[in-house]
């Protein structure tokens, strides 16, 4: 793992715990998402099409069995979900900016529960300057959310009510392989959710399309 990116994550953990230094903590988040969103910045520039497809590790188990495209998508979808529908109560991103369509994609999920070439045909579908935008707005929609929570109100757990809107919204699938997402996402508290689908799960995916990257051009 990134030294940086995990020292930067392990300082914000303990952090965002106290009251005294859950300010700090939530400025230590931003630092750690703004670094991360450089390297997928890097990627945008650097990379050609067809390696956003790519899927080197198409047999492996782990994040890197999947393509970025792949990955820069669950990632997004997963804290547009959380964020909006979740956290704040409101209408995701996706939905508001008509990002189904713009980016042409084929599904509204996490992509959980997409396998092997599944995920390199989904990928090659995106618009990628489509995906782009989102991506960026999401970041930004989320920082709004966040900077609008007390130390307090990160103490609260997803109601049972949030919990049925949730799965009213289809945007988990009911494959075995996403399903269990729900129970682990409204198993948390608020600040269980920024310590990982706000954070650590940016860096694992991340990571992950690093490694793919490095192979593609080795």
């Amino acid at each position: 793992m990134n030294k940086v990116w995990s020292e930067l994550n392990k300082t914000m953990q303990a952090q965002i715990k106290k009251k005294d230094t859950y300010e700090a903590g939530i400025d230590t988040l931003f630092d750690l998402r703004n670094r991360l969103m450089e390297t997928l910045k890097s990627f945008n520039e650097e990379l050609r099409r067809e390696d956003f497809d790519a899927i080197p590790f198409i047999n492996a188990d782990g994040y890197h069995s999947k393509t970025i495209a792949y990955s820069i998508w669950h990632i997004f979808r997963i804290e547009d979900i959380v964020a909006h529908t979740l956290i704040s109560e409101n209408e995701q991103v996706f939905f508001a900016g008509n990002y189904q369509e713009r980016i042409n994609s084929p599904i509204i999920t996490t992509g959980n529960e997409l396998v092997k070439e599944q995920i390199a045909d989904f990928s090659k579908q995106l618009n990628l300057k489509e995906l782009y935008s989102y991506i960026f707005e999401v970041k930004d929609s989320t920082k709004k959310i966040i900077n609008s929570l007390s130390y307090d109100q990160t103490r609260k757990k997803v109601s049972e009510e949030r919990k049925e809107q949730l799965k009213s919204l289809n945007v988990v699938s009911n494959d075995k392989n996403a399903i269990w997402l729900i129970d682990y996402w409204c198993g948390k508290d608020i600040r269980g959710l920024i310590q990982m689908p706000f954070s650590r799960h940016w860096i694992m995916h991340i990571e992950a399309s690093l490694r793919i990257k490095n192979k593609i051009h080795s």
